[in-house]
């Protein structure tokens, strides 16, 4: 394949994966973004293959490690529960991270087959060196600091912070050593294989140091960033190795995976720079677990039904409680049975509920509720006020009352769901304990609220059966 065919190739590759971040943005059109995203990836690889010039037996060893991947990867998809997809998400990362530190090794160690080395010298070009080096800390950054958050979603760890001590001099100390090895493989023209695995090492235990001070409520955001830096990773190996796919991908993943961070670290009230740094400048404070303020109501499912039937308008607003109990389907049905008598039904969603970014978007979309009753947080706050019923299902940390009313909760500050200025909140939960920020939630004890406890599928179903 000649040289403009395969640069032609992946630049329409690299327009359907801008097609692709586009489609996703919208649940409407993110079925089309997926296809737009793997004919690209299909057309990266077969042109990589070709332009390769690789003999029969390496094409051979390719095919037959894409295939195992590939059947893996297939099975993986069919198994996997909504409620696990969060931990998928972080181990993949873990697994492109991985592939980063591999693929800089091998052109380390065999430099010819990038051309990255002089011919006269052998040594390695020292711009390849800093490339080859940078996408080896981030790519091991990547590994380690998704395999502490696929602990922690994964229920293996603790989602409360773990905070070392010293952990910002330690962090410090890390990067600084990193750095130090970079300049000494670069002055050694490659030379210095062991300044390299210093590297790998050196950023391996900075992830795991970067990721267990971030509690459980910025996980959604921890996961994209770990996006963010998988696609830094692979951008920077894109310089090393020439490959224009690799390059833009990488660029594309890093930039939106660090954009959509952004936005879920202002909907969190969160400071972007403190969480990407592992809660650098964070007070250490860890989240109060305080006693019971007060007595909870607690009503049935026939309560719920007689005041949901006869309301005008009901919000609802899921959370990971839903998504654990799978009730999106039996929460579906009863907004078509409210529908039916004449009640005005809506979806509010948070921009972290869940486990990760667009978590709840899918499960109604799963459910087949329409688009066009799901509102984002700043859409829909305001209408609170006008509602008789908030119907919250399995979701806590973001109704959380103390976000604006308590200076010292730690989710203080943090936007979230008003849902107590509703006339009537039904709380549907296993228990009254703290959701998993760690962080008591005074909603459950108000005078306006009903406390629902149970399994959500299995109330929501009894709430369907109450009202037909």
């Amino acid at each position: 394949m000649s040289a403009n065919l395969a640069a032609l190739l992946y630049l329409l590759s690299g327009i359907l994966f801008i097609l692709a971040l586009r489609g996703l943005s919208s649940p409407e059109t993110a079925r089309q973004g997926n296809f737009f995203g793997m004919a690209g990836m299909a057309i990266a690889i077969v042109t990589s293959l070709l332009a390769a010039q690789l003999d029969g037996a390496s094409i051979a060893l390719i095919i037959g490690g894409v295939m195992v991947g590939g059947g893996i990867g297939a099975v993986i998809a069919r198994r996997i529960s909504m409620t696990s997809m969060p931990q998928l998400v972080a181990a993949f990362h873990s697994l492109v991270g991985m592939a980063a530190v591999l693929v800089a090794a091998a052109a380390l160690f065999a430099p010819e087959a990038f051309h990255i080395a002089d011919p006269v010298s052998g040594h390695l070009h020292k711009l390849s060196l800093f490339e080859l080096s940078i996408g080896t800390a981030i790519g091991a950054i990547t590994f380690s600091g998704s395999v502490i958050a696929f602990a922690k979603l994964n229920g293996n760890m603790s989602g409360a912070p773990i905070l070392l001590p010293l952990r910002h001099a330690i962090n410090i100390a890390l990067a600084a050593f990193i750095g130090l090895m970079i300049a000494f493989l670069m002055a050694s023209g490659g030379d210095a294989k062991m300044a390299f695995w210093m590297i790998a090492l050196a950023a391996f235990v900075l992830g795991v140091t970067l990721i267990i001070p971030i509690g459980g409520a910025d996980m959604p955001v921890v996961v994209s960033m770990l996006n963010s830096y998988s696609g830094w990773a692979a951008a920077a190996l894109g310089f090393t190795l020439e490959n224009t796919a690799l390059l833009v991908t990488g660029a594309l993943v890093g930039s939106s995976g660090a954009i959509l961070s952004y936005i879920m670290c202002k909907g969190m009230n969160r400071s972007f720079i403190s969480v990407i740094l592992g809660g650098f400048g964070d007070d250490g404070s860890a989240a109060a677990v305080a006693g019971p303020q007060g007595n909870a109501k607690q009503g049935s499912a026939e309560d719920a039904a007689f005041v949901l039937k006869n309301s005008g308008k009901v919000i609802i607003v899921p959370g990971y409680g839903m998504a654990v109990a799978q009730a999106q389907h039996a929460l579906k049905e009863m907004a078509d049975i409210l529908k039916e008598e004449g009640v005005e039904v809506s979806y509010a969603i948070h921009p972290v509920a869940g486990r990760m970014p667009g978590h709840m978007n899918v499960l109604l979309a799963e459910a087949q509720v329409p688009y066009d009753e799901v509102f984002e947080l700043e859409d829909i706050n305001s209408a609170f006020a006008n509602a008789d019923v908030a119907f919250v299902i399995g979701a806590n940390d973001v109704t959380n009352p103390a976000a604006e009313d308590d200076p010292s909760s730690p989710i203080y500050g943090m936007p979230v769901l008003q849902v107590w200025k509703a006339k009537t909140v039904f709380f549907v939960k296993r228990s009254l304990a703290s959701g998993y920020a760690g962080v008591e939630n005074p909603l459950f004890f108000r005078d306006n609220t009903m406390m629902l406890l149970g399994d959500a599928k299995k109330m929501a179903e009894e709430i369907n059966k109450a009202m037909g």
